[in-house]
């Protein structure tokens, strides 16, 4: 018999699909390059961006979605597939309309122009000639196609040419095709010199118009009867079989070089192709029609950050934002770190507040006699970088040092590889997390031996953060960290590391939520707690702040807690699966995502089950409500329980974006999503103004 006070069945409505979800975040950043209010460089930028962002779907989502698809019971049907790929091709079109129709001509129009060689004056064509011969005619070398030369291996997003060719051969004989590889080393946009411009004009050319100008010149005794610049996207996951190798990094390292040439998903020919040429190409890389990309201008806009970097215009980019040092921590003088710390936790809010204590309080570590042992995890900290450099000299200093390297973060595997190996060379113990599992939390550990009233006591400092150990990308993402000294806390924080390190099942933690082993089980505690207060008439609240929103079992919690009576409101920078508003079903539900200059990327949760300050929690996290977060990495999330602190956090982090009206997208119950306004206020405007 059922248990009358026991709630009922939630109204699960149908998921959105996550990579038509993937693709409208694109349409929103694709939405910044049309506003009026963000300078012209920075709109190039953002279709820069797209095509970035298009890329790695293409080869990591789609590739997945694909290999998803020919399984048996994956739920996926040609229709889906379908309607993914008809949404992929809109959105591009839109993204080379907005770059033809609206952002080259504004641009232009400003004094920046990007010369085709119809549009180039003599003395232009003479320079370009000149250019070409010294430059780029000696690294070219085509390739005809026949049964001794068969098509070469191209690999992943690089610019080839393929060009049907008229007349015979050196050798009398017919063979029509050939392809001309573009080397990397050679950069794709060019400035002419200031003499060759009009005054007040920056010229730009771009290396395909170059060498589609010179291109009769590569094959003597022939004709050129067609061509067409061409590109190919590729599979790049990864496939190692971690179960059945015994050195993960050796293993990775060699699998780096057949990246380039993995499975081809996408490629892109210019929308003047002729028919023959692209059936040709889709023949070659065994590719549906469905996977061709028609593109009306250069196959690969990512390259045209080159253009942005170059270009001599100030007032056309976003003025220069220099984020503030931390009012609560000293600066110089001689003052430690560590003294501030003992005295209690610090929150730093980038890019608005300096990355740069977290490097102070290393280095300060690095040369204290005083520390003993230093340990952090490292995810993406790029090719260079401070923090691992101070690593390698605490490591020649005789301390403990223990890195933790995630291998496989994706597309940062090489850099990786290279700063386990050094650090290993420093004699610094280097591990690479659990097999099977990524290792994503972002935590920095430092031991130290100080004086206590029975002698010398060992005490543990941290850093936690929601964002990478990346001072340059602290800049452009929108991250929380907190500098600690708390005793349970940084405690915590030493058994992750013992974990990481021993593979020993250890005791719990007392405050930090670990993933895989007890952060999903949290979450889905906490919203229930939500619910259970709601259906009880307390109020009830739930508020999340993440990048992204897919697992179902999260999903399904948060439609039973709407249902119940909690008010919820998320605030999901990309991927939402979730359908808001939905009459019976999810209409006490928000969604809103925000796009601005800086790139989202705080996780906050906060959660209110009565009437309380006693009845409320508020944790920072570095997963998202993704189920590989949660079920299949190593993720962080640590509660704000000092109650300034916390209600900062609220102020900053989830308030203004609430109330953002510039910025923000409302999601519509079909999955669309709608600008909230455009003269309303900026939660990442506001926030700079406040730090200024």
């Amino acid at each position: 018999m059922r248990n009358p006070t026991a709630p009922d069945a939630p109204l699960m409505p149908p998921l959105l699909n996550r990579e038509q979800a993937i693709l409208e975040f694109n349409r929103r950043v694709l939405a910044q390059a049309l506003r009026e209010d963000v300078p012209l460089l920075e709109r190039l930028r953002y279709i820069t961006i797209v095509s970035s962002n298009m890329d790695e779907f293409f080869e990591v989502r789609f590739a997945d979605y694909l290999e998803a698809s020919r399984l048996p019971d994956s739920g996926i049907t040609l229709r889906e597939m379908a309607e993914v790929a008809a949404d992929a091709h809109r959105l591009i079109d839109a993204q080379y309309a907005a770059f033809n129709e609206v952002v080259m001509p504004a641009l232009a129009s400003a004094g920046i122009v990007v010369l085709n060689h119809a549009q180039r004056d003599e003395a232009q064509r003479r320079w370009v000639d000149g250019f070409f011969q010294k430059q780029v005619r000696p690294l070219l070398v085509p390739v005809g196609l026949d049964p001794a030369h068969p098509f070469p291996q191209v690999a992943n997003k690089s610019l080839n040419f393929i060009v049907k060719l008229g007349g015979r051969d050196a050798f009398g004989r017919d063979n029509s095709i050939a392809i001309v590889k573009v080397p990397r080393v050679l950069p794709r946009v060019i400035r002419l010199p200031a003499e060759l411009s009009p005054p007040g004009v920056q010229a730009f050319v771009l290396l395909s118009s170059v060498i589609r100008a010179h291109l009769e010149e590569l094959f003597p005794g022939r004709t050129v009867e067609a061509f067409s610049q061409f590109r190919v996207t590729r599979d790049s996951d990864l496939e190692v079989d971690e179960d059945d190798i015994t050195n993960l990094r050796q293993a990775l390292r060699s699998s780096l070089s057949t990246r380039h040439f993995g499975q081809a998903i996408r490629l892109e020919v210019v929308s003047t192709c002729p028919e023959e040429l692209y059936e040709f190409l889709l023949q070659q890389f065994d590719l549906p029609d469905a996977a061709l990309y028609r593109v009306n201008g250069p196959v690969n806009l990512v390259r045209l950050n080159q253009l942005i970097d170059q270009a001599e215009a100030d007032a056309l980019r976003f003025p220069p934002y220099e984020p503030a040092w931390p009012a609560t921590l000293p600066r110089g003088g001689g003052s430690s770190l560590f003294g501030r710390l003992r005295r209690g936790d610090v929150l730093l809010h980038h890019p608005y507040e300096s990355f740069e204590p977290v490097v102070a309080l290393l280095r300060e570590a690095v040369h204290d006699p005083d520390v003993l042992a230093i340990k952090q995890t490292i995810y993406r900290t790029g090719a260079q970088s401070v923090l691992m450099d101070l690593l390698l000299e605490a490591a020649r200093r005789g301390k403990e040092v223990m890195a933790v390297v995630e291998l496989k973060a994706r597309f940062d595997e090489e850099a990786n590889i290279n700063w386990a190996e050094r650090l290993e060379a420093v004699g610094a113990q280097v591990v690479y997390g659990i097999v099977g599992l990524k290792t994503h939390a972002k935590l920095l550990l430092i031991t130290r031996r100080e004086p206590g009233a029975r002698g010398p006591l060992l005490r543990r400092y941290a850093h936690l953060s929601t964002g990478n150990y990346n001072p340059r990308t602290a800049r452009l993402y929108t991250d929380v960290g907190c500098l600690t000294a708390d005793a349970e806390l940084t405690a915590d924080a030493d058994l992750v590391f013992q974990q990481l390190a021993s593979l020993t099942r250890g005791k719990a933690p007392r405050r930090l939520l670990l993933a895989p082993s007890g952060l999903h089980k949290a979450m889905l505690g906490f919203i229930a707690r939500c619910a259970d207060a709601a259906r009880a008439g307390a109020p009830a609240r739930i508020v999340a702040k993440i990048n992204a929103l897919t697992d179902e079992a999260l999903i399904e919690a948060l439609v039973a807690a709407g249902q119940a009576g909690v008010e919820i409101d998320l605030i999901v920078r990309g991927a939402c699966m979730l359908p808001p508003g939905l009459p019976g079903a999810t209409e006490r539900i928000r969604v809103r995502s925000v796009v601005g200059r800086f790139l989202e990327h705080t996780r906050v949760l906060y959660f209110r089950w009565g009437p309380t300050e006693d009845d409320e929690a508020l944790y920072l996290s570095s997963a998202d409500w993704m189920s590989r977060n949660m079920l299949r990495r190593i993720e962080l999330a640590w509660p704000v329980r000092d109650a300034a602190l916390r209600q900062r956090v609220i102020d900053e982090c989830l308030v203004p974006y609430l109330r953002d009206a510039q910025d923000a997208w409302q999601q519509q119950p079909d999955g669309r999503y709608l600008r909230v306004g455009s003269d309303g206020p900026s939660a990442q405007q506001a926030l700079m103004q406040r730090y200024r």
